[in-house]
């Protein structure tokens, strides 16, 4: 391995440290920040890491490492991972060895635009991309999912309890179709490239109807017949819905499964058991999936942590064997989630994690471009495909 490929990977394991465990820092750090305008405002920002976490600092869009490689890390008062500052300059501090410097990214430009009916453009589409010249955006039209009426939210998940931690919504509580693709055309001419709409499941299974209308607001916005975007779905009951997704337009389709084999399953995702006909219909409706949109064109999100490695390892491999671009998510047991107070697995265990994803699915055949158009976000996997082909920004790598 070369020097310069073995500092990436150094880097890039400090990047899923800090995903996980999040940045603290102490008054004064955050005083010299907001001098330098680094941090725009100063506001509560949503559930943290802990339930003691009860105020949230705005961070700027990003923190870039050293390397290049960006993060949006959580602000939390118990991490051992420290924003410092040494004569003007920024950096990471690990329990008192100092790590990498880092430097901060300005918002997109599409964050200081409005819709027509007077919506902030940031509170419909976020910036997934962290710095990549890859740009993504997540379109998370609601707050809230209909299953909590049942007690069934998945574990992992913050949707229905957000509200006891703020108050309030940030933003608009749903994102309406023409708010979306005004939204979309102004991230698209500013050189984003792919979209993903997303969010809990709507009341008697009504996402459809609001997809096919968000396609239709999208590409009258662009002024094409197609949009490269992926529409993240649960598994429908009767699969040639799912044709109709690929007719209106989206270019990929996803159907997040969290986690692999039917017992798991039943205990982690209670809810979409119930509104999706339970594991072995969702895992026919992602092959059948396949059939429509093709190999490379249909995801499928693993939360790693909350099953044994070799567990996950079957979901990554099974569904790559069948052409699915599968992305390995790291569990933060966040504040209001059911798991709220457990603890995910060592940084070590997730690093190795990424490392078996990316090489199953390049065993696979899966490339770059498929998984960057099928993620909702940038992933440690798009990391490692540009390490190992040599491709990362200015690296040079052989």
């Amino acid at each position: 391995m070369s020097n310069l490929k073995e500092q990436l990977y150094k880097e890039l394991k400090l990047k899923i440290a800090l995903g996980i465990e999040g940045v603290s820092f102490n008054e004064d750090v955050l005083k010299k920040l907001t001098e330098k305008k680094e941090i725009k405002t100063v506001e509560f920002c949503g559930p943290g890491k802990f339930s003691e976490t009860k105020k949230h600092h705005y961070f700027p869009h990003a923190i870039h490492l050293k390397n290049g490689f960006g993060v949006f890390p959580l602000a939390d008062p118990n991490s051992p991972y420290a924003i410092v500052e040494r004569k003007g300059v920024f950096g990471i501090d690990y329990r008192g060895n100092y790590l990498s410097d880092i430097s901060f990214e300005e918002d997109p430009g599409f964050y200081s635009g409005k819709t027509k009916d007077g919506a902030n453009m940031k509170d419909i589409a976020q910036d997934r991309s962290v710095s990549s010249s890859d740009k993504s955006i997540v379109v998370c039209y609601s707050e809230e999912c209909a299953v909590k009426d049942k007690g069934q939210t998945c574990l992992f998940c913050t949707f229905n309890a957000k509200k006891k931690y703020e108050d309030g919504p940030d933003g608009p509580v749903w994102k309406y179709p023409r708010q979306i693709g005004e939204t979309v055309k102004a991230a698209y001419d500013e050189g984003y490239k792919h979209v993903t709409i997303t969010g809990g499941f709507i009341p008697e299974r009504r996402e459809l109807e609001y997809y096919l209308d968000v396609a239709e607001s999208i590409k009258e916005a662009l002024g094409k017949d197609t949009f490269n975007g992926t529409a993240c779905i649960g598994a429908p009951l009767d699969f040639s819905v799912i044709e109709k997704y690929k007719e209106a337009g989206f270019s990929t389709i996803a159907f997040n499964t969290e986690v692999w084999g039917k017992d798991y399953f039943e205990i982690v995702c209670p809810g979409k058991v119930e509104a999706c006909g339970g594991y072995d219909n969702w895992i026919k409706a992602i092959e059948y999936a396949v059939e429509v949109f093709g190999k490379g064109k249909v995801r499928s999100n693993f939360v790693c942590g909350l099953q044994p490695r070799e567990v996950l390892y079957e979901g990554f491999e099974y569904l790559a064997s069948k052409g699915v671009v599968t992305i390995a998510s790291s569990w933060v047991p966040y504040a209001g989630s059911p798991l709220e107070g457990h603890c995910s697995p060592t940084i070590d265990w997730h690093w190795e994690v990424q490392l078996k994803h990316a090489e199953i699915l390049r065993k696979y055949g899966r490339t770059f471009e498929e998984v960057f158009n099928g993620a909702p976000a940038r992933f440690p996997v798009h990391d490692i495909f540009q390490i190992e082909d040599g491709t990362w920004p200015g690296s040079g790598i052989k």
